[in-house]
């Protein structure tokens, strides 16, 4: 159950925060949120930004507020694979950890809510509902990953590219309501072909048929428009 945090004593950044009772901070009553964000920073960052190197020290922690983080793995021979998006309310780094598992970088103009590891730790410690909340989080995200691994092992090209778009369409605004979508693309048609494991010619040709099958409307090559959620879904082969 949601403590009550409509008080006055609330950070003022806190309370024109868009995400405030979503994520991490949903947990967290007037005081707590007073005592976190005398450690908290807001950061914006534009597309391309790094957030966070693979193996280097993890200082700190971030919720995302606005945009999409996409998660990298590099392997020794400089071969990048990218292994995770990131949209609001998520919690951006593992708990605990000493370093990062993976890079993060910016996928879209991105607003992080920056708070120091060993502050956001010492408040996990002395609060259970926080830590439930974190690990409601890093359940839910391993499902998805569950699912996803399905998507890359056994879907087809044009499922895959179905399922990509119906997961952003789905997680940009998930609380909108009704039947149809309009969102920009946050990744590259390159950085799209890396994260289903396919071509570029073969997204881009499988968007011309999402297109001409009247699944979606694609306006200056970023931006989307799904007119009915439920037709799309039903090309991702689940």
């Amino acid at each position: 159950m949601r403590r009550d945090i409509h008080n006055s004593n609330i950070p003022v950044r806190c309370m024109s925060c868009e995400v405030r009772h979503k994520g991490m901070c949903g947990a967290l009553n007037a005081d707590e949120l007073m005592a976190l964000s005398a450690h908290t920073r807001l950061v914006n960052h534009d597309a391309g930004d790094e957030l966070s190197g693979e193996k280097t020290p993890a200082e700190s922690y971030a919720t995302v507020i606005r945009g999409v983080v996409k998660l990298t793995k590099t392997l020794e021979d400089g071969r990048q694979q990218i292994v995770g998006l990131q949209f609001a309310p998520d919690f951006l780094g593992r708990l605990n950890a000493e370093e990062n598992a993976v890079s993060a970088e910016a996928a879209s103009d991105v607003n992080l809510c920056r708070v120091p590891k060993a502050a956001l730790e010492r408040m996990v410690k002395s609060n259970p509902a926080l830590a439930e909340r974190l690990m409601a989080q890093t359940l839910r995200e391993l499902d998805e990953a569950r699912e996803w691994m399905v998507t890359l092992g056994r879907k087809t090209a044009a499922e895959k590219v179905a399922s990509f778009l119906l997961l952003i369409a789905t997680h940009l605004d998930p609380e909108a309501e009704g039947d149809s979508r309009r969102f920009d693309l946050p990744l590259s048609r390159a950085d799209i072909a890396d994260f289903l494991g396919l071509t570029i010619e073969t997204v881009s040709r499988q968007l011309s048929r999402l297109k001409s099958d009247g699944i979606i409307s694609v306006v200056a090559n970023r931006h989307i428009e799904v007119p009915r959620l439920s037709k799309l879904k039903a090309c991702c082969g689940s």
